[in-house]
């Protein structure tokens, strides 16, 4: 008989441990997963901005214009890393823009036109700012809210020449980092010093030397908060509109071939093709 009560108590046991796991599990909150959405947010300043699937601001870093990342060890406490698996692409965006590279700490990082992609903690200690806030924008000059229509973007690396020195912001060799003008897929922008104001001296009227410094014809739509629109201008070049700033008639070169090459600095000589930032003189 008590080898009977034995067995019937420790039945009960048995089921009342069943029965308490079960009810955890039910009171157990739900994991959250993060959304692979990618979708656009209009702000009241900035316009149209990339977000995450709950409206957190994405960004873009001008030292990362090679397209790896330049933010290590300490910098991504401030700027995690974005990475989503299979995003699904909001209205307003292409697919074919976004990509994904790993970052050199080994983690997948989402990209946005060959610009690696962050969120921004201003605490430092990786709590991402609030959905839809765009307090990182500007930052340090050198962070700047990722956006569809970028026609002059921020850089700020290492202006290496196509003798393949490095260059000093006063085309001096040496190192140090140059901030410079680049458009929506980190191609660089540059002026000729024999230009004037609103003045295009170099381009031949057949255009037949156009490849070597093609000009740059966009028409003017987003840009980077810390320059003024009303720098911006345009000049008839031929029956071909190019884009000026401050006077100065922009260029590519045609031997840059990847983002972020800064090669036409020292063609003929150092200084003859500046690249473009908006501490730049006026053309007179």
């Amino acid at each position: 008989m008590k080898s009977l009560f034995k067995q019937m108590n420790a039945m009960f046991l048995m089921a009342a441990l069943i029965a308490a796991s079960a009810c955890g599990d039910d009171n157990e909150e739900p994991k959250v997963e993060a959304g692979s959405m990618i979708k656009l947010y209009n702000d009241a300043t900035l316009g149209d901005v990339l977000t995450d699937a709950n409206g957190m601001i994405l960004y873009v870093f001008a030292k990362d214009v090679a397209g790896s990342s330049s933010c290590l060890e300490g910098c991504l406490d401030s700027w995690p890393i974005f990475y989503t698996e299979e995003a699904e692409i909001g209205s307003g965006l292409e697919s074919a823009d976004f990509g994904v590279i790993t970052h050199t700490n080994g983690s997948m990082q989402t990209t946005y036109k060959g610009w690696p992609l962050y969120y921004y903690a201003p605490a430092g200690d990786g709590e991402v700012e609030a959905a839809n806030s765009t307090s990182g924008e500007a930052v340090g000059g050198v962070w700047f809210v990722a956006k569809p229509n970028y026609t002059i973007m921020y850089a700020n690396a290492q202006l290496v020449g196509n003798d393949g020195n490095n260059y000093t912001s006063d085309y001096e060799e040496g190192d140090g980092a140059t901030a410079y003008f680049v458009n929506s897929q980190g191609r660089t922008i540059y002026t000729f010093v024999n230009d004037s104001k609103d003045t295009n001296n170099y381009t031949a009227s057949d255009f037949s030397n156009d490849a070597v410094w093609p000009v740059y014809t966009k028409e003017l739509d987003g840009i980077v908060s810390t320059l003024d629109a009303s720098d911006f201008g345009t000049i008839d070049v031929f029956g071909e509109s190019q884009m000026t700033y401050k006077g100065w008639p922009l260029y590519y070169f045609g031997q840059d071939t990847e983002r972020g090459d800064t090669k036409g600095v020292s063609v003929p000589s150092p200084g003859v093709w500046p690249v473009v930032n908006k501490n730049i003189a006026a053309a007179e």
